[in-house]
Order: structure tokens, then C-alpha cells, then sequence
């Protein structure tokens, strides 16, 4: 038998070599004849001198504590006679021959940084022909083939690293010889260049060379985007401005439409049931649509494609006016008292003053943060003021007229989603994405009233009712709430589901006389319930994605403009 069985203890203290790398696979041997071994041991590791345990398999606890040495030990044992015979067969491959080793993380780590820094490594491989050191063999001689963690610098080596700095100086010295430096001193040894070392000093009796220009290059610019600030356009769709007695779309269509001059809600309404229009020209989903304050005769449409449209309702049904003055998708639009001009606010950080008419940017206001809500002052000596809900949480006010903000209302937790007018529009009421609401005068920043429950949940939607009594608030947990307006308590008596909503700010509607209200959901229909005893009259498959608003026409008995993320604009009768 070869003595490559030998059971000897001197080289079981390191199973691989680790400590000190061999310089032959092959063990030197003075004698002259190998001595046989009849019966050689198969373990590395006698038993005898193991304080390990040896469990039985249908144990489920051991109450020794096995050393750590122990524990990373390789497998030990005689191969298993029902494993696989082919299991080492996907170990050969064109690279080579892939070979299984066991080794401590720190032994790893250790060769690991010794082939990266210094070179080389040990062989962990198991054949006997294989070289016992990878990369370069003269640096493995020239540090005694130690590894990273054993190697140490020499005595030259460590004067090298240990240079001196020069005195810092006195500090009484500022300058010349003996001035401080502090920690700044050079080493020893290396000499001191000034700052002008090397400059000649110019004495003028020598021609200066011409400098060359450097060429000029020049850039191009960006074109701007359409819309962009100080870059809005309009563009009119129709043949003429003016009809032939000189009016412009502005003038209601009385031939057409005589009763729209009557009083709002003065006749009984109905539910809708078909659809007799469908207004088509935005390119990605409608966000929020407007009526003509009063008669109702012109829409106005704010989209995720950056653009508002301006639409007839009784003459013709199609697009008038194209405002192009955002660069991002449209948040909110809302008209004047007289609707001669309307403010719009983007996700561009933007808020701009339009005229309806000749679709000229009048005005334009940013203060940095994204606006999510813009209203007009209802009040008709109020009209130069305007109030925007924004995403730092603020509500800030602005006087048109000299285009600063006037106050600002700081009390919610997250950004400001809806502003509504009650009490003759001498308060207003906040919601938030703080699921809270809360209620203010008009021009004084002190918080009147704070609704806040556990249970309450964001009301990204407020409308108010015909009689301006109650305002609706779309709850993001699929519900309509209604508050009072004098009191701003809630009426728990009236509470409308049925809709799925959650995640959408659908708009919540009112029919002219307050008979019904109305709300889109996230799967395109609207809902439509009865006021005084909160039942589903009907649901209203309008659209194939969520109806994120609509809105009644306020002198029809059963017309409804719906609007959705489908792009498309629907009239409902």
C-alpha cells in the first residue's frame, strides 16, 4: 500500500496547508523501503480524540456544544455505495475540472487577498501533479510563501512609511525662515518650491508673442417647447371669429338655445340614459372640465397632454380654441364670475391667467411648488384674487393685479386638494391629503374648524350643493360624505356608496335642482343616487377607463358632460 494512506498526527493540525504553504505536493521521505499498511485509516480525524457527538438521524436536538474547529472540518467518511455514479461527471468541463473544497471564510479571505495583492496563492486543488503555488512563484520565495495575514514589513520597510515632518515653525513668524506652518510643514528631504519658482519676471525688452483666439464656438439652442414660459399660443379651429353681426363665440347661442337666460334649477331634472355627442381631440386623458359660468354654453377641458380645449355645447358640438401653455399635464381649470378669462395650473409648476376670447396669456404666477387646485375669489369685487391649493401644503393667495401673494394659510399636514366657497364667500373650506378638513375665514390664516377622525379617509373631490347648505366630499373609501356649511358638522343621516373609487378624485355632481347627485368611479360608469334618500337610481357604463369628471348643464332637464381618462368628452341625454 502507497503511504499516502499514513495516519500520521503531524499533518493532521493543518488539513490544507494554509498556515504555510508546501513547496512539493509530494512528501520527502528518508527511508529507503515505504512501510505498508495493511489496515490504513480512512479518517483524517481519529475518533477517539473528537469530543463531537455523533447523533442518530431521528434526533432533533444535541446538548453538547461542538467546537468551532470541529464544525468547519471538510466531509469525512467512506463514499455513499447508492449515490449517484454520474454525479461528478457535469464536473469536467472544456475550462478544466471543477473540484469540491471546504474552507474556513477567514482561510478564503485570507488566500483570497494574498493572490489580489501579492500575487499568488496556494493550489487548493487535490491532485498530486498540480503545481502548489498559482501566480508568481519568485514573490512566494521572496516572502518565505506567507500569506497577507502572517506577512510583515521589514525594518526597512517600516523606516520608509515612518518619515518625519519638518518643525511646524513658531507661530509669532509669518514669514521667512522659521515661519509656521502648522501641519502643512513639507517632509524631510524634499525641497520647498514657491509659488512663482519658474516664472520669469517680464522686463519688457523682449516682444511678446500674440496670443491666437481661441475659436468661437457656438452652441445651439434648444428650441423651446410650445407652451413653455413666455412661449403660449392658441390657435382658433373655426372659419371666422365673428358671426355676421359681429359676435364671437363669447355671446350666447339664444336662437339655438333660448332658455338658457332662464334661472338654474328652476325646472325638474332627470337621469340620463344615452349618449348624443362625443366631443374627440385630446391625444391622452382628460383630468378636468368647466361649463360657461351661467348659461353653460361653451366647455372648457384640461388634459394629460399638456393642452385645453375650448368646445361648443349647442351649436355645432365641435372644438373652438386650443390654449397651449403648459409643458406638463393639466391639473385644474376654473372660469371667472363672467368667464371672460379662466386660470389653469399644470404639474409644470405653472399657474396662468387666459382671455377666453382672443386666448392671450394675460398673466402668469409660480412660487416653485406644484399647484393642484386654483380658484377665483366668488365675489364680483373680489375678481383680482385667486386662491391655489399647493404641494408644500399650502394655501397661498394672490392679487392679480400686482402679481404677489397676499397671505398665505399654513396649517395642513400634505398637499391641498380642493378649495370651496360657503357662507356667502366670507369662509372656505380645505381638504388635504392629510385626511383632514378644515375650515377658514376669508383672509386670515387661523384654522376655525378641524374635522379629523380615525376613520376618515382622503377627500380628494368637494362639491357643493344648488342650495349651498351642504358640501359633498368624495371619500377615498368609496363613499360620499356630506357636511354642513353654517356648522360644518357632518350629516351622518346622508352617506352615499355603492361606487368604487379609491385612488380616483372623481368629481362629485349636482342636477340643477339638487334632486340628484352624481359621481364617475374608477371603472367608467356614473352613479347616479337620489338626494333625499341616498339609493342608487341608476349606474351608467359611460366610459372604457375611470370618469375622473362630469358635470350637469345647468338649464337642460337631463344633459350630462362626462369626461375620462380615455380621452374622449361625452354628452349624456
Amino acid at each position: 500500500m502507497s503511504a499516502a494512506y499514513s495516519s500520521d498526527e503531524e499533518t493532521l493540525n493543518d488539513a490544507f496547508g494554509l498556515a504555510k504553504i508546501p513547496t512539493s505536493k509530494k512528501p520527502r521521505t528518508d527511508q529507503d523501503r515505504l512501510a505498508s499498511q495493511a489496515a490504513p485509516h480512512v479518517l483524517a480525524e481519529d475518533p477517539l480524540n473528537q469530543t463531537s457527538l455523533v447523533t442518530r438521524p431521528t434526533d432533533t436536538q444535541m446538548n453538547v456544544n461542538i467546537p468551532y474547529n470541529e464544525m468547519m472540518l471538510p466531509l469525512q467518511g467512506p463514499d455513499n455505495p447508492f449515490g449517484d455514479s454520474n454525479r461528478f461527471i457535469n464536473q469536467n468541463a472544456l475550462a478544466g475540472h471543477v473540484e469540491e473544497q471546504s474552507m474556513s471564510d477567514h482561510a478564503f479571505n485570507a488566500q483570497h487577498l494574498t493572490h489580489s495583492i501579492l500575487g499568488y496563492s496556494v493550489n487548493p486543488s487535490i491532485d498530486p501533479n498540480a503545481p502548489s503555488i498559482l501566480g508568481s512563484v519568485e514573490k512566494a520565495r521572496e516572502n518565505g510563501f506567507a500569506t497577507i495575514d502572517t506577512l510583515r514589513a521589514t525594518n526597512s520597510q517600516k523606516k520608509e512609511l515612518k518619515r518625519k515632518r519638518k518643525n511646524k515653525g513658531d507661530l509669532d513668524v509669518v514669514e521667512g525662515e522659521g515661519a509656521y506652518v502648522g501641519p502643512w510643514a513639507a517632509w524631510d528631504g524634499e525641497e520647498e518650491i514657491g509659488f512663482l519658482d519658474g516664472v520669469e519676471e517680464d522686463t519688457g525688452d523682449q516682444p511678446q508673442e500674440e496670443e491666437e483666439p481661441e475659436p468661437v464656438v457656438h452652441k445651439k439652442k434648444a428650441k423651446p417647447k410650445p407652451g413653455a414660459y413666455g412661449q403660449e399660443t392658441s390657435v382658433f379651429h373655426g372659419k371666422s371669429m365673428t358671426d355676421y353681426q359681429g359676435r364671437t363665440y363669447m355671446h350666447p347661442p339664444l336662437a339655438e338655445a333660448p332658455h338658457i337666460i332662464g334661472e338654474v334649477g328652476s325646472q325638474e331634472t332627470f337621469i340620463p340614459k344615452t349618449c348624443i355627442h362625443t366631443w374627440t381631440g385630446h391625444t391622452q386623458g382628460v383630468s378636468v372640465i368647466r361649463l360657461f359660468p351661467e348659461t353653460g354654453h361653451l366647455l372648457l377641458s384640461g388634459s394629460m397632454d399638456t393642452k385645453i380645449k375650448l368646445w361648443d355645447v349647442y351649436t355645432h358640438g365641435n372644438c373652438l380654441r386650443t390654449f397651449h401653455g403648459h409643458v406638463q399635464a393639466v391639473k385644474d381649470v376654473t372660469f371667472s364670475n363672467d368667464g371672460r378669462k379662466f386660470l389653469s395650473c399644470a404639474y409644470d409648476r405653472q399657474m396662468k391667467l387666459w382671455d377666453t376670447e382672443t386666448g392671450q396669456c394675460l398673466k402668469r404666477f409660480s412660487n416653485g411648488k406644484t399647484p393642484y387646485v386654483v380658484r377665483f375669489h366668488p365675489d364680483e369685487d373680489k375678481q383680482h384674487i385667486f386662491l391655489a391649493g399647493m404641494s408644500d401644503k399650502k394655501i397661498i393667495q394672490y392679487d392679480m393685479n400686482s402679481g404677489e401673494i397676499t397671505q398665505e394659510y399654513d396649517q395642513h399636514l400634505g398637499p391641498v386638494n380642493t378649495i370651496t366657497f360657503v357662507d356667502e364667500n366670507r369662509r372656505f373650506v380645505t381638504t388635504s391629503d392629510d385626511k383632514t378638513i378644515r375650515a377658514w375665514d376669508y383672509d386670515i390664516p387661523v384654522v376655525i374648524k378641524y374635522i379629523a377622525e380615525p376613520h376618515m379617509h382622503s377627500m380628494p373631490a368637494v362639491t357643493l350643493h344648488p342650495s349651498k347648505k351642504y358640501f359633498a366630499a368624495q371619500s377615498l373609501d368609496n363613499q360620499i360624505l356630506i357636511y354642513s356649511t353654517d356648522n360644518f358638522r357632518q350629516n351622518r343621516k346622508k352617506r352615499f356608496a355603492g361606487h368604487s373609487v379609491a385612488g380616483y378624485a372623481c368629481q362629485v355632481g349636482f342636477s340643477p335642482d339638487g334632486k340628484w347627485i352624481s359621481s364617475g368611479d374608477g371603472e367608467g360608469n356614473v352613479v347616479f343616487w337620489d338626494w333625499k334618500t341616498g339609493r342608487i337610481k341608476s349606474r351608467l357604463q359611460a366610459h372604457s377607463k375611470v370618469v375622473i369628471a362630469h358635470e350637469w348643464l345647468p338649464h337642460e332637464s337631463s344633459k350630462v358632460v362626462t369626461a375620462s381618462w380615455d380621452g374622449l368628452i361625452k354628452l349624456w341625454d
